[in-house]
């Protein structure tokens, strides 16, 4: 077993991460005061990626990207997670989703998206179907080769800088073992469609400056070419796109509570209480020792399940378990970081507070905490038969 990182994968460590203490700890203040990124700065920080060659360094170099493997992207979302989402949203990783484009698509959005023409978002959670994907009710109706789409989305991540949406509807019922499930299909919609409207979300505690936008959909006429992979296949797609987006909450947990974690250590080697450093008294050190052993076991367990992917491997498991381990530990180091601080970590002086309340949601999206239980557990029995 080697842990050791290429040459290569170093190299883009380092660059990765000069890039964000460089080009977006500076605006992080600006944004969490206002909770706005200026369009100019993010077009600048994409401009940036593009000269470095990383925008759309998840996807293969035939279509344009990078070509970096899971666990070498992985190594850059780890990096990309100590800056603000609301500024690295922008260091360009389109959907994975978008190699099921078909020749035309490729035209329209994949190659734009890779290009950094266009950006993209992706639509799933609905105000009455969040880990219950399958429940939906934004449905799609037939008409002869279009489709007339009614019904809403939410909590949809940075729409509002989007050029299209890929968005799940519903566009049919089947009946299952567990009563009746919507059949899900995949549109690639375009900003501007006649009946489909982008609105502001809601105010969040957390990643300010990264937008959760309300979608509508009012008799949104849509031909089939802009059906993405099959027609109520949409579910499949969005299993595998789930991998990667798991993966991605897990590696920015990591680098998120790595830079909380060193406020923490340079804190408690230079604050003095009572003549000496606070980090010498066991109830400051033993806090560090613990924190630094979660941060690495977050660390390993995530990129042991990016290296499973690599191999061709399952992978669901270890995902899931990486996904709900990074992101509770990420509350438990912030929190940490804050008590070792004292008063003085809740203080808009310091980034402790926003690193505390940015944590909190990653329990929550791309798959709750306890569906990442739901899907360790059923992979641990269901070989028993249980």
């Amino acid at each position: 077993m080697n842990f050791a990182l290429t040459e290569e994968q170093q190299m883009i460590v380092d660059t990765v991460r000069s890039f964000v203490e460089t080009e977006i700890y500076p605006h992080e203040n600006d944004v969490e005061r206002t909770g706005v990124v200026p369009r100019e700065l993010g077009e600048e920080i994409a401009r940036k990626c593009r000269e470095l060659g990383f925008f759309a360094c998840n996807f293969p170099e035939e279509v344009g990207g990078a070509g970096l493997d899971h666990l070498t992207f992985t190594l850059v979302e780890r990096e990309l997670g100590r800056g603000s989402m609301g500024l690295t949203v922008f260091f360009g990783r389109p959907s994975g989703i978008l190699m099921a484009c078909n020749d035309e698509q490729r035209e329209r959005y994949l190659l734009p998206a890779v290009k950094g023409e266009k950006f993209d978002a992706l639509a799933m959670t609905e105000p009455d179907a969040g880990s219950d994907v399958r429940g939906m009710k934004c449905f799609a109706r037939q008409d002869g080769d279009d489709w007339i789409v009614n019904g809403t989305k939410h909590f949809i991540s940075h729409a509002d800088i989007a050029d299209f949406v890929i968005v799940f509807i519903a566009t049919g019922e089947e009946q299952t073992p567990r009563g009746p499930k919507k059949k899900i299909t995949c549109f690639l919609v375009d900003r501007g469609t006649p009946g489909f409207e982008i609105r502001d979300g809601y105010n969040s505690v957390s990643h300010r400056g990264y937008k959760n936008c309300i979608l509508t959909f009012d008799d949104c006429r849509l031909p089939s070419a802009q059906i993405l992979g099959d027609v109520h296949k949409g579910f499949d797609l969005a299993n595998d796109w789930l991998y990667a987006t798991r993966l991605t909450v897990a590696a920015t947990s990591v680098g998120r509570a790595r830079r909380a974690f060193d406020y923490a250590l340079s804190y408690a080697a230079e604050r003095k209480q009572f003549g000496k450093p606070i980090g010498a008294n066991q109830g400051v050190s033993f806090k560090l020792a613990d924190m630094i052993t979660e941060i690495d076991a977050a660390d390993l367990l995530t990129l042991s399940a990016a290296w499973r992917l690599d191999q061709g491997l399952p992978a669901n498991r270890e995902i899931a378990s990486a996904k709900v381990f990074a992101t509770e530990m990420l509350a438990r180091v912030t929190d940490e970081a804050i008590q070792i601080y004292g008063g003085m970590g809740l203080m808009d002086d310091l980034p402790l507070a926003r690193f505390w309340r940015d944590a909190r949601v990653e329990r929550i999206w791309d798959g709750t905490s306890e569906i990442q239980r739901h899907i360790i557990s059923r992979d641990l029995l269901r070989p028993l038969g249980a």
